[in-house]
């Protein structure tokens, strides 16, 4: 029985309350429930008092409690609901809420809640459903036609989201929210210029909104506008430094700008605050490996690759080729990650009756990149009475003698960078492409959104990616019996091509300065034996830096010659030298060269390549073979383990393939030792290097 005294007592309180004197109220609220512990109006307002300070598991017992009393209270039941959804409670807030539309159904509120809590659970079709329910009821809720708009864009149906987010813009286009919605989703379509157009008009309307700060952060981030982007991040985590996709963000930023410990650091903020985030860890995980950074690198491998194998969306697939990963985790990380991106339809369903095959290369990398040392080659040896072929580059154009090269190497060549996804695509249309060949696959800068359109019958993958793409749009990958062997073939989503020899073109037009520097200009030892590794600094591990040591500390006047990486990266491989007992005067690191030309003159002054593993050298390799620097390489498991065999068979010389790190290591010494050994192989590789398939 309720006292007249608690009456009056629960009547001010809730004056207060209402009035924003939270505390006062609290404590009359404990008063009242002091006297008579089952008052349900106390227990349900200072439920809603502590749910309002984060203390949800309290509110959640209080208001659980009051609703006991009163099972019919709606109020009480969608307040209960309300605060089930704040503690992340879902399942339980859909129950509640369910229980309360049996007898009344046409509760907008507990629709909202329930359609609410069911896309926090990803049950994205019900919760479509009762948020159609609920706009039966009342068309015009404007919350509710917002995040159906967001439940439609998760389902990929953007057509219909952006229908909803207009609907929502009509009804009040001073919603700031639904301009965000607008941004995420036109950024999601690669509409660049309408996302940004509508994160500023939500920023517009407010300021403080975070979340279209980071939205606009990721816009000029896609844009390449790096310091814009850095500092949109920066704004959005002055609003709410617990934004973790804005820490997210802020961190692919800075990997852009290879500076890799602020990545670094980034990362792991993101992944402190939301430890599933997508393609995080395996982006903080490769940023370490840059920095060389192996504190707790195993576990974190293994925590990496046991995700992967989860099916969890952890790593971009790349990341995965430098770690010790097998062809089927390499396949299901690749399949995890075009599983989330979006799906079209067929651009071209028909094969062309053409005079000469029309074949168009796609890449960003037709400038001084790696890629396009080996292929350029290709491209001007093709049969131009048989084939037509087309360059179309959607990375950075350069004043350069190997981009005016490239350019002259095609019929026609076409500058793409400003274009869309969906551009490109019917450009390849328009010209009837026969084959489409992808350069790049899961490499930085790639756009794989253009062949996902199926622009072309025939759509191919070659030499940018050392794996399966995942995907069910490309049709063939270009490869060899040594990279990808017939065991193999299970782990490729794409129809596996060999061709003879190796798959890996290489250039026999590749300029090497005439001017073969001495030692002393290198900074090496006139008379050390001199080992290289000119690979990138992520492909170094801790296992085959320490079987390095063992080698140097046996072969005392020899020296390890490294590609000069970031400077932490420097200072770290400098301390585990030392810590492996070794001089770090040992290890010499050689400066980049704007010519590539000197940079395979400078490698005559080495000795011998040791490879690396489980990520070969490729491009490095195929350099070092032609400027007659010997290759040293262990056979692995994946596609990107198994490159420097494959070229070292092309050049007959698989004499210098291990199949063990055991014998890797052996043989080093013996090539180090035995002098007469060392140039016999140099000597034949001389001689093969004009008359074997490898540059030919």
């Amino acid at each position: 029985m309720i006292s007249q005294g608690d009456t009056a007592d629960l009547r001010t309180a809730l004056f207060l309350h209402r009035g924003g004197q939270v505390d006062r109220a609290a404590n009359i609220y404990r008063k009242v429930l002091a006297h008579n512990p089952d008052n349900s109006d106390a227990l349900h307002y200072l439920g809603l008092v502590e749910a309002r300070a984060g203390s949800f598991e309290r509110a959640n017992s209080l208001i659980a409690r009051s609703l006991e009393l009163q099972p019919s209270n709606t109020k009480f039941r969608e307040n209960y609901a309300t605060i089930l959804c704040q503690a992340g409670r879902y399942d339980l807030a859909i129950k509640t809420c369910d229980k309360g539309l049996r007898s009344t159904p046409r509760s907008v509120y507990l629709l909202y809640v329930s359609a609410t809590a069911l896309f926090k659970l990803r049950r994205l079709p019900e919760s479509l459903q009762r948020f159609d329910k609920l706009l039966a009821v009342q068309p015009d809720h404007l919350v509710a036609i917002n995040e159906r708009g967001s439940v439609l864009a998760e389902m990929k149906q953007y057509d219909q989201a952006l229908a909803a987010f207009q609907k929502a813009v009509t009804l009040n286009p001073k919603f700031g929210d639904v301009h965000l919605n607008l941004g995420n989703l036109f950024g999601e379509l690669e509409r660049h210029e309408e996302a940004k157009s509508s994160f500023e008009k939500a920023l517009a309307l407010n300021p403080r909104l975070a979340r279209a700060w980071s939205g606009l952060g990721i816009i000029l981030h896609k844009s390449k506008l790096f310091d814009e982007a850095l500092a949109a991040f920066e704004k959005a985590l002055a609003l709410d430094p617990h934004l973790a996709e804005a820490w997210l963000g802020r961190g692919n930023v800075f990997w852009n700008l290879t500076q890799y410990d602020n990545a670094l650091t980034a990362y792991d903020r993101a992944l402190s605050l939301s430890p599933d985030l997508k393609h995080a860890t395996g982006g903080r995980l490769h940023a370490k490996m840059h920095l060389c950074d192996w504190a707790k690198i195993e576990g974190e491998i293994q925590h990496v690759l046991s995700a992967v194998r989860d099916r969890k969306a952890v790593s971009e697939p790349f990341n995965l080729l430098s770690i010790p990963s097998s062809s089927a985790d390499q396949l299901q990380c690749a399949k995890s990650f075009v599983s989330d991106q979006r799906s079209f339809s067929a651009l071209c369903r028909e094969i062309y009756s053409h005079d000469r095959i029309r074949v168009a290369y796609l890449s960003a990398d037709f400038r001084n990149h790696a890629v396009a040392y080996l292929v350029t080659g290709l491209f001007e040896h093709h049969d131009k009475s048989r084939f037509e072929i087309t360059g179309i580059s959607f990375g950075p154009a350069e004043d350069s003698t190997l981009r005016r090269r490239l350019e002259t190497a095609f019929e026609h060549f076409i500058d793409a960078k400003d274009k869309t996804d969906e551009d490109i695509a019917n450009l390849i249309r328009h010209h009837e492409i026969d084959i489409a060949v992808d350069l790049m696959g899961h490499t930085q800068n790639s756009r794989l959104g253009i062949l996902a359109r199926r622009p072309a019958p025939i759509q191919v993958q070659y030499i940018g990616y050392a794996g399966t793409l995942g995907t069910d749009y490309i049709d063939y990958i270009l490869a060899d019996s040594t990279v990808v062997p017939e065991e193999h073939r299970p782990f490729f989503t794409e129809q596996v091509v060999w061709l003879p020899d190796s798959y890996l073109v290489g250039d026999d037009r590749r300029a090497i300065s005439p001017h073969t520097p001495m030692r002393h200009e290198c900074g090496l030892p006139e008379d050390a034996f001199v080992f290289c590794s000119f690979n990138n600094s992520y492909k170094i591990t801790p296992v085959i830096f320490e079987l390095w040591m063992r080698v140097l500390r046996a072969i005392p006047k020899s020296v390890l010659w490294l590609s000069q990486a970031n400077a932490i990266a420097t200072a770290n491989l400098r301390r585990e030298v030392e810590r492996h007992g070794v001089s770090p005067q040992r290890l010499i690191f050689a400066p980049r060269v704007s010519d590539n030309a000197d940079h395979l003159a400078r490698q005559r002054q080495a000795d011998l390549f040791l490879d690396t593993l489980p990520y070969n050298a490729h491009t490095t390799a195929s350099d070092a073979l032609w400027a007659g620097v010997p290759v040293l390489t262990c056979l692995g498991e994946t596609f990107a383990g198994r490159v420097a065999a494959s070229l070292l068979k092309a050049i007959g010389l698989p004499e210098l393939i291990t199949t063990s790190l055991a014998d890797y290591e052996t043989l080093a010494l013996k090539l180090a030792r035995e002098p007469p050994f060392l140039a016999a192989i140099k000597a034949k590789l001389v001689r093969n290097r004009e008359t074997y398939p490898l540059f030919d």
